[in-house]
């Protein structure tokens, strides 16, 4: 990603999403696959719905949640997983030892007692593997930038203001950490301070417009 002395680059992905081969009936079946499983496996569960649904936002984008909730019929421990705040982490494993911790706080609450689901119904653990590739659009300054955002696609603003953030462990997103480095330090920490998990994507867009213009970027 581009440093202070370089213009911004934005890129897109491509995915491809893969099946594991690993699945499971009950929530112990769950927590077993999830202490071992990749991290990419992670993500992909905690986050692939958010890059599905550009104009409205689900209700739950969490697949475990759903899962939980639909299937085993697990309510309590469904809104638990539902609301873990996705911004509270920086790497993949954090989130992956709170989705474990509770999801075994649970079943220590419930005596081990574990409903199975029914047939047909087996979570299957999916991945996805990414290709990053250069966009062609490039911003030369900060007000270039605000100009070109504008027109980005969702896939492109996904990765630098999501992925770029957790799956790469970073401490922040691409564009904060670029702002930074042009010197504009309150614009950055007014995009950082974002929530992309509270908003549609095009929504998010939109914030980050309005913040450049309230800054004289527009």
């Amino acid at each position: 990603m581009p440093s202070h002395t370089e213009p911004f680059q934005f890129y897109t992905e491509r995915r491809l999403v893969q099946l594991t081969g690993q699945t499971a009936r009950t929530l112990p079946d769950l927590l077993s696959v999830l202490r071992v499983i990749s991290g990419a496996c992670i993500f992909y569960h905690t986050h692939h719905l958010f890059l599905s649904h550009h104009f409205e936002k689900p209700i739950v984008y969490n697949d475990f949640a759903n899962w939980a909730a639909e299937a085993l019929r697990e309510d309590a421990l469904a809104e638990r997983l539902a609301a873990i705040d996705l911004l509270a982490f920086t790497a993949v494993r954090q989130l992956r030892d709170a989705i474990v911790s509770m999801i075994e706080a649970h079943l220590k609450s419930t005596g081990g007692r574990a409903r199975e689901c029914p047939p047909g119904d087996e979570f299957h653990f999916c991945k996805s593997k990414s290709f990053i590739m250069p966009t062609g659009i490039v911003a030369g300054d900060v007000r270039d930038f605000f100009q070109k955002v504008r027109g980005i696609t969702n896939v492109s603003l996904y990765f630098h203001f999501l992925e770029a953030r957790l799956r790469l462990e970073r401490r922040t997103n691409d564009f904060s950490e670029w702002l930074r480095g042009c010197g504009e330090m309150e614009l950055a920490d007014a995009v950082d301070r974002l929530d992309p998990y509270v908003v549609t994507l095009d929504e998010l867009k939109d914030q980050i417009v309005e913040l450049g213009r309230k800054h004289g970027f527009d």
